[in-house]
């Protein structure tokens, strides 16, 4: 997973702002239920302390001895329910009623403080061993005659923290279960809002100079992608319709370039057989019609690769045998090699048939071969090898010439790129040869790359697709 992806990005955040409000709507909660329950708990308290003190305690001086226990018992049976219950005369500190432990066993009434007496009604927290805690609440009741009773009535804390404990357990198992489902579903959310995206940045990869006319889908969203994907779509038209008129451009010229040149040469030629000329003007004469057909080769192949890349010259396309196609292309450049004291030899392991024009693949192998020829000292070799590879067809060309320096192999490719231009002149390059190359293999979703250091030679390595793509 690209952890710097937007996807995940977007969900991490996602993700993260959810946790951080469900603690915060945890606590909050907890809190809330914390403090509810204390005063529902103290509330009770209250109310059972004021019913003691209206139905039995008012009218005590009434009653029979042991009868406000009795109906105490009867009615709170605080053994059973787990409730503290005192019922203290406040003139002489004597205790009416005193609740006994409960069955549950979570305290012992005598372990609790003594009596206080200074306040009509008071709730406190009695702190009991092994850390618990017993809510009790204080009424200072008068009966009919004026004798105050402090009736306290208690119910461990115990209630309140089972209940938040529970609440406790039930988010540390729903947290998890909740951002896992978020993390999933917000990732599948950002999956499916940023498959437009994808669509665009593959369809935006596909697109070259041959294909301009493809445009990236348009999702009819509304949002910031579709109009994203309609400013790239109008960006394309405006570079298509730069692109277009810059090859008819550099067609037309080099088309209109064709026919001067072609007079200017013959001109030359002509005063070149003139008789009476001079040994002088004749060199410069001759050096002229030199320059004109230079000129003459640079205006063809710039009208060549413009129509390649214009896809016009690649219409026709037959199967044959590379490798044989290669190895007679080399056995014909032999005597190019033969004149500068080279070895040019080829190898192959064995027939390699490819869909394609025979004319324009054979151009690259002639331009390699022909490049490496011009570029590699007398006695040194030029090796021409054919394989197929991965689905591929591989061409390498390695020489033992004057290399390439490392920081010209990303130029080497390119229109009108010399390393020495000056030595590029005297051998007749005109810094077309390879920058033909690289646009026939573009043209046949090729590819040529380089391999060399200055002074060590240089292995020129060209893969095209066995099959035709579609």
């Amino acid at each position: 997973m690209n952890t710097r992806s937007i996807r995940f990005r977007l969900t991490v955040w996602y993700a993260g702002l959810l946790a951080l409000l469900l603690i915060l709507f945890g606590g909050v909660i907890y809190f809330t239920l914390e403090r509810f329950l204390e005063r529902n708990l103290s509330d009770t308290l209250a109310k059972d302390a004021q019913t003691i003190g209206e139905s039995w305690i008012r009218d005590i001086d009434q009653s029979p001895p042991g009868y406000v226990a009795a109906e105490i018992e009867e009615h709170f049976a605080p053994t059973v329910t787990g409730r503290f219950v005192r019922v203290t005369r406040q003139r002489d500190g004597s205790v009416l009623y005193w609740s006994g432990t409960p069955e549950s066993g979570t305290f012992d009434p005598k372990q609790i403080g003594p009596k206080q007496f200074d306040v009509s009604q008071s709730l406190r927290e009695e702190h009991l061993p092994a850390g618990r805690e017993l809510l009790i609440f204080s009424l200072l009741f008068p009966d009919r005659a004026g004798n105050k009773y402090l009736i306290e009535t208690g119910a461990p804390y115990e209630q309140v923290e089972h209940v938040l404990r529970e609440l406790l357990i039930s988010l540390a198992v729903a947290f998890p279960l909740i951002v896992g489902a978020a993390i999933g579903g917000g990732y599948l959310l950002m999956r499916n809002a940023l498959h437009p995206m994808n669509e665009i940045a593959t369809t935006a990869e596909r697109i070259t100079s041959r294909n301009l006319n493809e445009r990236v889908p348009v999702v009819p969203t509304g949002d910031e992608i579709e109009r994203m994907a309609v400013s790239l779509n109008r960006m394309m038209e405006r570079l298509e319709d730069a692109f277009h008129h810059i090859s008819r451009f550099s067609a037309d010229a080099a088309h209109e370039i064709r026919t001067p040149l072609a007079i200017i040469r013959g001109e030359l030629e002509n005063a070149l057989q003139a008789p009476g000329l001079t040994a002088e003007l004749r060199e410069t004469i001759g050096s002229a019609l030199e320059e004109t057909e230079r000129l003459s080769r640079i205006v063809e192949q710039l009208l060549e690769m413009s129509r390649l890349e214009a896809g016009e010259t690649l219409v026709e396309r037959t199967r044959f045998d590379f490798a044989d196609m290669t190895r007679t292309t080399v056995d014909q450049m032999r005597l190019l090699a033969e004149e500068k004291n080279l070895q040019l030899r080829f190898e192959s392991t064995k027939p390699v048939d490819i869909e394609g024009d025979p004319l324009r693949l054979k151009q690259i192998v002639v331009n390699l071969v022909d490049n490496a020829i011009k570029y590699t000292p007398s006695g040194g070799w030029v090796s021409v090898s054919t394989f197929p590879q991965d689905g591929r067809v591989v061409l390498e060309v390695a020489d033992t010439g004057i290399g390439i320096p490392k920081d010209a192999t990303s130029q080497i490719f390119d229109r009108f790129f010399r390393v020495d231009k000056a030595r590029s002149r005297q051998l007749g390059g005109t810094g077309l040869g390879l920058a033909i190359v690289k646009s026939i293999c573009t043209a046949y979703n090729g590819s040529v790359t380089v391999r060399s250091g200055e002074g060590t030679g240089a292995v020129f390595r060209v893969e095209l697709p066995l099959e035709k793509k579609s």
